[in-house]
């Protein structure tokens, strides 16, 4: 029996998923890693260095050089980094690399909780759990605007919607590992769903998977 678990968690933004995935792995005492992270990382790299974001040979060498240990959530969680990571997102060649980093993240013992876009389907498709979280594009736009606002900014909701929307396209319409449910994810939809609700489905689905596994 393998001696990791590994759940996956995928979703577009402001499902949810995140904060999902910062609950399991505290409680099932399971590495952690924001796969999306990782792509603003990249993206990241480019602006600090002034370089477009459609060089591609540029995003590989940034890719590779990713610490995986070393991601600042305080600084790539910018929202110009976020619109920036899901352009470079789209170069099959910058996918691979930071892929490769994923899963040998999610072999490392006792296992890994991965969030991201492609994480059943690509990243880890034998992963022990697949959860698929997902709510309205409206939800996750006013979701947007209480964050934004609870920390004293101010923004439009329409704009809010229509960068969402545009962000959905774009993940779901790329060539390359698009967002999209696994055929075997577990659907949680959070839109009328408080994250306590969310995170007690979530455990009831895991803990099933593991009682089976030990029964084995």
């Amino acid at each position: 029996m393998s001696t990791t678990f590994t759940i996956a968690i995928d979703g577009p933004a402001g499902a949810g998923k995140g904060t999902l995935a910062r609950r399991l792995a505290d409680h099932y005492r399971l590495n952690l890693l924001d796969t999306g992270l990782t792509y603003r990382a990249v993206a990241h790299a480019l602006l600090q260095l002034g370089l477009p974001l459609d060089n591609v040979s540029a995003a590989e060498t940034a890719a590779r050089q990713v610490d995986l240990a070393k991601l600042d959530r305080s600084v790539l969680s910018a929202h110009a980094v976020g619109e920036a990571a899901s352009k470079v997102a789209v170069f099959p060649s910058v996918r691979r690399i930071l892929v490769e980093k994923q899963r040998d993240f999610a072999k490392a013992p006792p296992g890994a909780v991965l969030d991201g876009r492609d994480i059943g389907t690509v990243v880890c498709p034998d992963a022990d759990i697949k959860l698929y979280v997902t709510a309205t594009a409206e939800v996750r736009a006013k979701r947007r605007l209480d964050e934004i606002e609870s920390i004293g900014g101010t923004a439009n909701f329409n704009e809010i919607l229509a960068d969402i929307v545009r962000r959905d396209e774009r993940d779901m319409g790329r060539a390359d590992s698009p967002l999209k449910p696994a055929a075997d994810a577990h659907l949680l939809d959070t839109s009328q769903m408080a994250i306590e609700a969310a995170f007690l489905a979530a455990r009831a689905i895991i803990d099933d998977a593991l009682a089976k596994r030990n029964e084995a």
